[in-house]
């Protein structure tokens, strides 16, 4: 199998991806047809000293959830002090 070497953007694109949007690994891997263990190990050097990429996720999804329940206990408020 032939190395390519990547260009520094594209890099950086691809880790913001996955980091920002919540891309996988895996699927930013095939769209660019580059290895997972690449893009593992651009993940691993870049986040030295930060949460993991599995951390991030968690924290991400984590959030989600507690963004909607407050929507729902706002909603739930506001539909009982309408009703005094």
């Amino acid at each position: 199998m032939k190395k390519h070497k990547i260009a520094p953007e594209i890099k950086e694109q691809i880790l913001n991806r996955i980091k920002n949007e919540g891309v996988s690994v895996a699927q930013a891997a095939q769209e660019h047809g580059i290895p997972e263990t690449t893009i593992y190990t651009w993940v691993a050097k870049k986040v030295e000293g930060y949460p993991t990429l599995a951390e991030n996720i968690k924290l991400k999804k984590e959030v989600e959830q507690l963004l909607k329940l407050v929507g729902e206990l706002t909603l739930k408020l506001s539909e009982t002090q309408k009703k005094k």
